[in-house]
């Protein structure tokens, strides 16, 4: 019963009219849409639905340490963990961490997801011995791209 009558409301808000009830009955049923929302929300921050970036998913799933993570993106351990906790990372933060994440998932494409951190630890001769993670942090991640570029089509180097 309690579902179709918030169904009936959003419906009657949406055509921006009341529904035929009784003031009485029809401000019952707001409250109730009105819990129902607010425990809904609550329900998607404590599963992390809020994080605009699932930290812990992502280290998980690339075999990193969240310290890693505060020379890939330039950002405090906290900042990390308040993110970790489901606070929203600011519009800027949410940009570094989407291109990390564009480029872990093509880094992916051309070996197993697992082996990315500690490939990104270990010196490489394509980047004059520095380690990835080095060149991430000095801000030449276009080098790892024109990498995964040349190796994806072919091209030599």
């Amino acid at each position: 019963m309690l579902f179709t009558a918030n169904r009936l409301i959003v419906e009657a808000l949406k055509r921006k009219k009341e529904p035929n009830l009784p003031s009485k009955e029809l401000s019952k049923k707001r409250e109730n849409l009105c819990f129902t929302k607010k425990v809904a929300k609550s329900y998607a921050i404590q599963q992390g639905v809020k994080s605009g970036f699932p930290i812990k998913e992502f280290c998980g799933l690339y075999h990193l340490l969240r310290s890693d993570l505060k020379p890939l993106t330039g950002y405090s351990i906290r900042a990390l963990d308040k993110w970790a906790a489901g606070d929203n990372p600011s519009t800027a933060a949410k940009k570094q961490l989407k291109e990390l994440d564009r480029l872990f998932k093509s880094l992916s494409e051309l070996m197993e997801s697992k082996e990315i951190g500690p490939w990104l630890k270990e010196p490489n001769t394509a980047f004059s011995g520095s380690t990835p993670m080095q060149v991430i942090e000095r801000g030449e991640s276009d080098r790892i791209w024109r990498m995964i570029y040349h190796l994806e089509t072919g091209e030599p180097m």
